[in-house]
């Protein structure tokens, strides 16, 4: 019997997860994964040594079936292994990811094959999946398309079997009317003075409410106008965690418009304690903690109700510093590095808004050209 050399009679390579697999070939020269994978590259060295063993002692070799891999096993070992940009995810996207394939993934395929996971399967579970949540419905399609594209890629799966087209992402169903400069104004004048900052940097500043709550006085740069976002606070687990932006992008410094630049000043002095770490915004009761989200929220609500726009929640006031800074003539690029986007998908949302802009600045040509006649 001819004598096949270790290239020859296996590989072993690294998958995506951090674990190795092995694939070898038979007698009859088809080529067969082991019914496992190893966790080290020597473990599966071993394996492949043992195969070889196997061969030259008997001049046999067991053709090994792979063990079944079932979709909550692998999804699970894919949502613990999960990096992006070759670092871990945060803690928080963790949660997400594990609360919905706790509620909407496992109860249906969590105890099949992988291999029995099949586009005829996914359509019936999709058509009757949150279908009055169309949000989630898009966060747990796209979840499961990214656990079974690993599989792809693990040469678990032959083909994606999800083929939905426009599945993983939801329609905005809440039309956003942004609030103008005077409603922004005026909700800033009725919320209580320590919190007014708030709404300027949430609106004019275009700020998330996690930048805007974890800002401390050596992020504020007065001289230069500036505000330097690096962290972020969220709240996982009923704790507080301060962390990096919601992406690369987030970490960025955003311009103060200079009619607003005094203000900062003034809450600096009169609602910061002393010391780089001191929060702008902290809990009424303790200067050291966070302020919650709900209670900013309790303020806000009673604001907003009292100009008549009981429908602008909290993130739409960065919708509307968004539209502000299109209106003002910001490119693409310049609307990315304010937000902190990583694509320009988003921005250009906002220059759309801003388009109607256009009708009223042509409105005020022509009523120049009435005054001169």
């Amino acid at each position: 019997m001819a004598r096949r050399g270790r290239a020859d009679f296996a590989n072993i390579r690294r998958l995506q997860g951090g674990r190795y697999q092995v694939r070898y070939t038979t007698l009859e020269g088809i080529r067969r994964p082991a019914p496992h994978t190893f966790a080290t590259k020597l473990l599966a060295q071993a394996y492949v040594d043992e195969k070889r063993r196997e061969l030259y002692r008997t001049g046999q070799l067991v053709d090994d079936a792979p063990d079944p891999v079932l979709f909550g096993t692998y999804a699970q070992q894919w949502i613990a292994g999960r990096q992006v940009a070759g670092r871990p995810i945060k803690d928080r996207t963790r949660r997400h990811y594990e609360g919905i394939l706790e509620r909407e993934l496992l109860p249906t395929f969590g105890s099949v094959r992988l291999t029995a996971i099949n586009p005829a399967l996914i359509r019936s579970w999709y058509a009757g999946m949150l279908v009055d949540n169309p949000t989630m419905r898009a966060h747990s399609y796209s979840l499961l398309k990214s656990i079974l594209s690993t599989a792809v890629d693990d040469e678990l799966l032959n083909s994606q079997p999800c083929r939905i087209r426009g599945a993983g992402s939801a329609k905005r169903v809440r039309a956003i009317r942004p609030a103008s400069v005077a409603e922004i104004e005026a909700i800033t004048m009725k919320m209580p003075a320590r919190l007014q900052l708030a709404v300027t940097c949430a609106s004019w500043c275009a700020m998330r409410l996690g930048e805007t709550l974890e800002l401390r006085r050596r992020d504020v740069d007065l001289e230069g106008g500036i505000i330097r976002i690096r962290r972020a606070v969220v709240r996982v687990g009923g704790q507080f965690i301060a962390t990096t932006p919601k992406s690369a992008a987030g970490s960025r410094d955003v311009h103060v418009p200079g009619h607003l630049v005094e203000q900062f000043r003034n809450h600096l002095i009169l609602h910061t304690e002393l010391g780089d770490d001191a929060l702008l915004f902290p809990s009424g009761a303790d200067s050291s903690r966070y302020l919650q989200a709900k209670a900013l929220y309790v303020d806000f609500h009673r604001a907003r109700a009292e100009i008549g726009r009981d429908d602008l929640r909290w993130h739409d006031l960065r919708h509307s510093g968004a539209v502000l800074a299109a209106t003002a003539g910001a490119t693409i690029v310049e609307l990315q590095d304010r937000l902190g986007h990583s694509t320009p998908s988003a921005a250009m949302r906002y220059q759309h808004v801003a388009q109607g802009a256009a009708r009223a600045l042509a409105d005020r040509m022509s009523g120049l050209a009435t005054k001169s006649d």
